[in-house]
């Protein structure tokens, strides 16, 4: 065993004594080489040389082109791929406790609080975070969690730094909304409650985005002293009204995906459809409205209820159709508290997705659909210095992260 070990970490080749973790941010260029680059930006490149200088990519090119400055950290990988995103989880908000103390990622005292900020819930220390970051995913996606009409906002973070400054990319990306089941009231006085049909939801959305619009409309009079007093629901209401941020739509029953569209298209709004299970009933009507989709986990519970007519297939399906695509960890209450996107790819690609159209759901598609496309998701100058590490084919079983790079710094080193 130990032999075994020794072998996968001399995979990764360190020819300059590696710096604690707390001097790396004065650390030297770093030069990644590796058998098989893809850069998400063109075809794969063979034998080739990445370089990182003050966090960012510097040049991508064929060894013996790409000069290494002298003094550069030097590590070698079988395969190298863009630093990894999860297009949607909970991580860092929900735990690995799986404890009230460490679970904040859903409130449900009302069924609508745009409000609730990811960023003021967000703990860049969570276990979890460290723990995917070494299969290689540097970009997380999360904040408030389905389970309420309106249960929050989302943001983007990097899984480094040891403040949520630090790890922010985007402090507000989405709003996010449950549409069906997890949407509606439960528990033993879910009769008191609402929604408590599809169709109240439903409603109760669209009242809200009716009083949004009121509250835009009063916000921009001329006359000052008739604007109304600031409320933070109805701030986050009208960023969305007004393009700012879209609705990430939580749903899987195609009747609950047709309603999303319609309200897309009544108010004139950006969504994102999450989950999706039966999207694939309704491509020519998501195509049309240019509704990109973050694909439910293959790994999620499937036999009943919304999510009994889920396909390992749906990504290929909606790819092939045109869609944007992306695939997720997604979240469940209680297990698991983290899936890897890495191997929900993997399973992705064996269903339909070629690997590199695989490999692009959890790259360079989940930044497009982000809208993060300019600073990670491929390997070119000037995006950020975010990379994963391989000792073989990263969708192989058998195969480890070696080590991944965030802002250009060696941050997970143990074979995983």
């Amino acid at each position: 065993m130990m032999a075994s070990t020794l072998s996968r970490l001399a995979t990764l080749a360190i020819c300059v004594a590696l710096l604690p973790a707390e001097e790396l941010a004065a650390a030297p260029p770093l030069a990644i080489l590796g058998g098989t680059i893809h850069t998400m930006n063109g075809p794969p490149l063979f034998d080739g040389v990445v370089l990182l200088v003050d966090g960012k990519v510097e040049a991508v090119g064929p060894a013996g082109v790409v000069p290494i400055p002298a003094g550069a950290t030097v590590l070698k990988a079988a395969v190298v791929t863009p630093g990894l995103i999860d297009a949607h989880c909970a991580i860092g908000l929900s735990g690995h406790l799986n404890q009230k103390q460490d679970q904040d990622q859903l409130d449900t005292s009302t069924a609508m609080q745009p409000e609730l900020r990811a960023i003021d819930a967000y703990n860049p220390q969570e276990r979890l975070i460290e723990w995917v970051r070494g299969f290689g995913v540097t970009t997380l996606h999360t904040g408030h969690a389905p389970g309420a009409l309106i249960s929050g906002q989302t943001m983007i973070v990097k899984t480094s730094g040891k403040t949520v400054e630090e790890a922010t990319v985007r402090p507000t990306a989405m709003v996010a909304v449950t549409l069906g089941d997890a949407g509606r009231a439960a528990g033993k006085d879910a009769e008191k409650k609402s929604p408590g049909t599809r169709s109240k939801a439903v409603a109760m959305l669209r009242g809200e985005l009716v009083k949004g619009r009121e509250y835009l409309r009063k916000r921009h009079l001329a006359d000052a002293s008739k604007h109304p007093d600031k409320d933070l629901h109805l701030e986050a209401i009208g960023a969305v009204l007004e393009g700012h941020w879209p609705l990430l739509v939580t749903a899987d029953r195609a009747a609950d995906i047709a309603s999303a569209l319609r309200i897309a298209e009544e108010f004139g709004i950006r969504i994102v459809l999450d989950s999706g299970a039966e999207s694939y009933l309704l491509i020519e009507q998501l195509k049309g409205a240019k509704v990109p989709v973050i694909v439910h986990p293959t790994m999620r519970r499937s036999g009943m209820g919304e999510t009994e007519n889920l396909s390992f297939e749906t990504a290929a399906k909606l790819r092939a159709a045109g869609i944007p695509v992306a695939l997720q960890s997604g979240y469940e209450s209680y297990v698991p508290k983290a899936r890897v996107v890495l191997f929900e790819a993997g399973v992705a690609a064996a269903n339909g997705l070629s690997l590199e159209e695989a490999l692009a759901a959890i790259t360079i598609d989940a930044a497009r659909i982000l809208g993060i496309e300019e600073r990670v998701g491929s390997l070119q100058p000037g995006r950020d210095g975010d990379v994963a590490l391989f000792d073989g084919d990263p969708f192989e079983y058998t195969t480890h992260c070696i080590g991944t790079v965030v802002n250009g710094e060696l941050v997970s080193r143990e074979p995983r």
